[in-house]
């Protein structure tokens, strides 16, 4: 991790939507619910977790594409969360997203280089001319033929209208970018080349990444740190070195156990978590994960977590860190009734 000052903070983040119940009653879906973030500039961090945990809201949090229920978010130590006037604007330009889905976030009536073309022509960067060339050269930072500029979106494969969407994101020269699940619906080969582009293009502008991802193989890849969540909540943070030699939250045991592995030999002990995650709507008192953990107690079932450091730079989630490390590894990961 960088040595510095936090680029991008994130203290007591929630997000609730509310969501109606019959004629006139609401309740709030918890799609963020209490996170604590810190980001150093030419890093990357990497979120993960199930479908539905929250992480594709959160992007949008950090970014400041939603407002938060509560809680704040800071970049370069001013608020994103109330950012106002000339300091939005800017904010906008230095914080850029990557959607997960290339061709719905791409306009199908404007050609490809009128996409890459409006974030400079929004924040009055260069003239007519000067815009021209900029784009130019933002698709060949990215690997495109520069003759593509004058195609629609429909006229690209996935992996291009994923390298015309980040040359977009990369086009106000951009500080941090948040690259919401990059590669998902993408050919490994594809795959493979958008993730060496990521990397080059960081290396080159010192960017710093918030990576949301479901493929613990990307996050091996691309990461520094890791925020595993569940149910809205970061269960368990570090090192991408300390995630995969010493995961000490069961859920993260088990999103490291689903990993495919032909070898044998390097198979996980362990088995990927069974049954499917209690809904954002009604979530378990105590621990939101003992409804599914093998090693859940009577204190999990009424007692929420704290995320408290176990081990340097380690902070986890976990009633039963100590007990949980010092056994054998369970059998299949069953739903507890």
């Amino acid at each position: 991790m960088s040595a510095g000052a936090a680029l991008l903070s994130v203290a007591g983040l929630v997000k609730h939507f509310p969501i109606r119940q019959g004629l006139v009653g609401t309740r709030p879906l918890r799609a963020v619910d209490g996170v604590d973030l810190e980001l150093r500039p030419a890093e990357t961090l990497a979120v993960v977790g199930e479908s539905g945990c929250g992480k594709s809201t959160l992007a949008r949090l950090l970014v400041g594409l939603i407002p938060p229920t509560r809680g704040e978010v800071t970049f370069e130590a001013k608020s994103v969360t109330h950012a106002r006037g000339s300091w939005r604007r800017d904010m906008r330009r230095d914080l850029q997203i990557i959607f997960q889905d290339p061709y719905s976030s791409l306009n199908p009536r404007m050609t490809v280089g009128t996409i890459v073309e409006r974030p400079l022509i929004i924040h009055r960067m260069g003239d007519r001319a000067a815009r021209k060339e900029a784009v130019a050269e933002l698709f060949r930072s990215v690997g495109l033929p520069v003759a593509f500029i004058g195609r629609y979106p429909h006229e690209l494969s996935g992996g291009q209208r994923q390298r015309v969407a980040i040359a977009r994101a990369l086009a106000t020269r951009p500080k941090l970018v948040v690259a919401d699940e990059p590669t998902s619906g993408l050919d490994v080969s594809v795959q493979a080349k958008i993730l060496n582009l990521l990397k080059s293009l960081q290396r080159q502008h010192a960017l710093t990444y918030v990576l949301i991802s479901h493929d613990m193989r990307v996050v091996r890849y691309m990461a520094d740190r890791v925020a595993v969540m569940y149910l809205g909540k970061v269960v368990e943070i570090t090192t991408k070195e300390r995630i995969f030699i010493d995961p000490q939250h069961p859920y993260t045991q088990a999103l490291l156990a689903a990993v495919p592995n032909t070898d044998p030999s390097r198979r996980a002990a362990r088995a990927p978590v069974q049954g499917d995650p209690p809904s954002p709507l009604d979530p378990p008192a105590g621990c939101r994960f003992h409804p599914r953990c093998p090693f859940s107690r009577d204190i999990c079932r009424t007692d929420e977590p704290q995320l408290l450091p176990h081990g340097e730079g380690h902070l986890t989630a976990c009633h039963l860190v100590d007990e949980i490390r010092s056994l054998p590894a369970p059998g299949p990961m069953a739903a507890q009734p």
